[in-house]
């Protein structure tokens, strides 16, 4: 399972007043050191990213000029163990640096003129082919085909790393990389291409290389970007051509999540890093930003990917990121800033199919990629640790065995604790001869198919109470395992995987989040190590894995980026967030609302799960109007949230003063959905939006619209009417309570939609009211 792990992050930004010579001597008050006294030490130490006001009088024409002035906050340039103390210099992303300081240094620092906030750097983790295929995608016409496939563009994938021999990487068709890019690429020549045009890694101030350890980055890269590759499958599964949404696109690599303490599970970020890798990238000019990483923010000011996303909004570039993988649980939603697209994790219609079949003649679909020809699949004795009635058996932590005889037998293990492949390790170390995997509650019926070690079948929630009813109540309670292979169109999906993050935002102003869903689970795309029972460390030439994870689903949306910037250079990043939310769908094969597999078949996701909708690249290319946002809008915003000075400050790298600055309310954000609090109070809010019109010209638009219930909607105008392209229009959506603070519960959410429609074109915005 691709990990989520937690993690926030603190930025510290300060101003001072800056006096100049022709030396660049400066002159101010340093922090005094404290490393080795009474009240701190080198272990106490920490980095923290400190944001500095850009002088007034003075030109840093060279970087070299910059690096020394902000030499000038440190108490001193190394610490007692001989390190620097300063870890990055930064330019692009923020006005700032990250030094190694202890607590007591940080606040004297924070009594220094002009500093504006100082903490710690936060941690960040990663949020873990057929799906082009799912998305509309075909050689020979779709977006694919009007966008070259995504040639030209320059996707920037922030992870651990990359397998830069994996043929995924290799050049053939794409083209060299424009005349802008300004990166370099580790490896060099042969191994970095036209394809692979840049790899470099930063770990706590180091240089590094950028290969990947642990495969996360490997395989979103290869998603977004993957060259096409014939004859791909797992173990077995899944055979067909494998490629990226964007194939003949160009990919940059930062490698900034690392191995920590050990162990797949412990891969992780830190901001320090994270904005390091974000500066790059600004630097050498990539056009998408793909970050599978994050964490639930804190404030958007103290999230290094907000702030770097930020600085990369103002040069052009967008940023896509992952919602999370907090599960089913309200407001666990990272990377939420509204300037980021923001992308959540559904299903596919395709199965990698293992059906059990209880004694009693009972059958239940499940999934594993591990599928031997040589299995007996004939009734086997079932073997349940969790009669134990302990966490560790149930799960089949390592030991729980012990007490049982497994050996020829098929053990029924419950999700959680460990890997899915561990339990497998510990059934078979025990002489296991199966295991049935299953969902806990919560997981509903999202299964996986993994490359395990022994037979396994994983059921999901609904089924696995069954299997465990079945065995509680019959003596000698029997199954079998029969493998069934790649199975097509299976109902209902696109769903929602029960791991993506659901909002709403606790930190946004409740704007809706995620901004979209994609393909997230049971994702084929390349990876660098060996899979399965006979795996070993060596990867062969042409390895692929399945993973799930709203980490798989970015890149997807990454790749239809860089198709639709290669279609419409001239759109702002908005634009282009704008294109994909209003044209995503909300219902599923069969014309039914999209559902949420943590809850009961047939129950519709959220708005707060799915956002706008699934992504859809074909309509998104061509989206009728769009929204527009530019930079200084978000301004405005923050400003409107009631952050203080220096915090927007620190985001816009720029002296910003609130009390001059139009605040506006983040319900008025020209954003493609709307998103209101009404109350006793508040029984009535109207909330601004403006379209630019990017299809037709001479269109007429008629807004529709379903009410949330418990009020009405009024649209005003409810004609547009347009005579040109880029020709801009302004309504109002006003939305008030029906009956009065009668309508709606404290804490209850009510949806809707409405959308401009032409004939041709269909522009949706979702609508959520939260009564309070």
């Amino acid at each position: 399972m691709d990990p989520f792990l937690s993690s926030f992050y603190l930025i510290i930004s300060f101003f001072f007043f800056l006096l100049y010579n022709p030396n660049l001597v400066f002159v101010h008050s340093q922090i005094p050191s404290i490393v080795g006294n009474d009240h701190g030490n080198i272990t106490q130490m920490q980095t923290y990213i400190v944001h500095v006001q850009k002088p007034t009088n003075v030109r840093l024409l060279r970087f070299k000029d910059r690096i020394n002035w902000y030499k000038s906050f440190l108490p001193n340039t190394t610490v007692d163990s001989g390190e620097p103390r300063m870890v990055y210099a930064y330019r692009h992303v923020i006005s700032g640096f990250a030094a190694r300081l202890t607590a007591q240094e940080a606040e004297a620092m924070r009594a220094m003129d002009g500093v504006l906030l100082a903490y710690p750097e936060e941690t960040l983790f990663p949020q873990t082919t057929y799906t082009p295929q799912f998305l509309g995608l075909n050689r020979w016409d779709s977006a694919w085909y009007d966008s070259e496939y995504g040639a030209g563009q320059i996707i920037a994938v922030l992870d651990s790393g990359i397998m830069s021999t994996h043929p995924s990487f290799r050049d053939a068709g794409v083209p060299p990389p424009p005349i802008k890019w300004n990166g370099n690429c580790y490896w060099g020549q042969p191994i970095c291409n036209n394809k692979l045009i840049g790899a470099v890694a930063f770990k706590n101030g180091r240089t590094v290389s950028p290969e990947d350890k642990y495969g996360h980055g490997t395989h979103t890269a290869s998603i977004a970007a993957g060259n096409f590759v014939d004859d791909a499958d797992v173990l077995g599964q899944a055979k067909g051509t494998a490629s990226g949404v964007a194939p003949k696109a160009h990919l940059a690599i930062y490698k900034v999540l690392h191995n920590v303490r050990g162990g797949k599970l412990s891969v992780a970020a830190v901001g320090g890093d994270t904005l390091k890798g974000l500066e790059e990238a600004i630097r050498n000019h990539v056009d998408v930003l793909s970050m599978s990483l994050g964490w639930v923010s804190l404030e958007m000011w103290s999230n290094s990917i907000a702030v770097g996303s930020y600085a990369a909004i103002t040069k052009g570039i967008v940023p896509v990121a992952a919602a999370g993988n907090g599960g089913t649980s309200a407001s666990i939603i990272a990377n939420d800033a509204p300037w980021i697209l923001t992308v959540g994790a559904s299903t596919t219609d395709r199965r990698i199919r293992a059906t059990v079949r209880l004694g009693n003649g009972e059958e239940f679909y499940g999934e594993t990629a591990y599928q031997p020809e040589e299995f007996n699949s004939t009734q086997l004795p079932l073997v349940y640790p969790g009669v134990l009635k302990t966490t560790e058996a149930e799960i089949c932590m390592n030991g729980s065995m012990d007490t049982f005889d497994v050996k020829g037998k098929i053990v029924l293990c419950v999700l959680g604790g460990n890997t899915n492949i561990e339990k497998g390790e510990i059934v078979k170390a025990a002489g296991g001869a199966g295991m049935i995997l299953l969902n806990q509650p919560l997981m509903g019926n999202t299964t996986i198919s993994e490359p395990h070690v022994l037979p396994t079948s994983h059921v999901g929630f609904s089924d696995a109470w069954k299997i465990v009813t079945y065995f509680k109540s019959v003596p000698n309670a029997t199954a079998a395992i029969i493998f069934e292979g790649d199975k097509f169109n299976v109902r209902p999906s696109p769903s929602i995987a029960y791991f993506s993050s659901r909002g709403p935002s606790l930190m946004n102003g409740n704007i809706i989040k995620p901004d979209v869903i994609a393909p997230g689970v049971n994702v084929l795309a390349a990876w660098p190590f060996e899979v399965g029972p006979d795996a070993n460390l060596l990867a062969t030439s042409k390895t692929f894995d399945f993973q799930f994870g709203t980490s798989m689903a970015t890149p997807h949306v990454a790749g239809i980026v860089a198709m639709l910037r290669n279609n419409h250079p001239s759109w702002s990043p908005a634009m282009v967030k704008s294109a994909i939310m209003t044209t995503a769908y909300k219902v599923d094969r069969d014309g039914n609302p999209i559902g949420d597999d943590s809850q009961p078949t047939g129950v519709a996701a959220s708005v707060f799960a799915m956002g706008s909708g699934h992504v859809n690249p074909l309509a998104a290319n061509d989206p009728g109007l769009v929204y527009d946002l530019h930079h200084y809008d978000y301004i405005h915003y923050l400003c409107g949230l009631g952050y203080t000075d220096s915090q927007v400050s620190a985001v816009a790298q720029g002296t910003v003063s609130c009390s001059k600055v139009h605040a506006i309310k983040p319900e008025q954000l020209n954003y493609p959905s709307v998103s209101v609090y009404l109350s006793s109070t508040s029984t009535q809010v109207t909330v601004n939006r403006t379209v630019t019109n990017v299809g037709d010209a001479d269109t007429e638009y008629t807004v529709d619209f379903d009410e949330p219930d418990g009020t009405h909607v009024y649209v005003d105008p409810p004609t547009l009417k347009f005579s040109q392209v880029d020709e801009k229009k302004t309504f109002q959506v006003t939305i008030s309570m029906k009956g009065g603070a009668a309508a709606g519960k404290k804490g209850q959410v009510s949806e809707g939609q409405f959308a401009w429609v032409s004939g041709k074109y269909y522009v949706r915005s979702p609508i959520a009211v939260t009564f309070r």
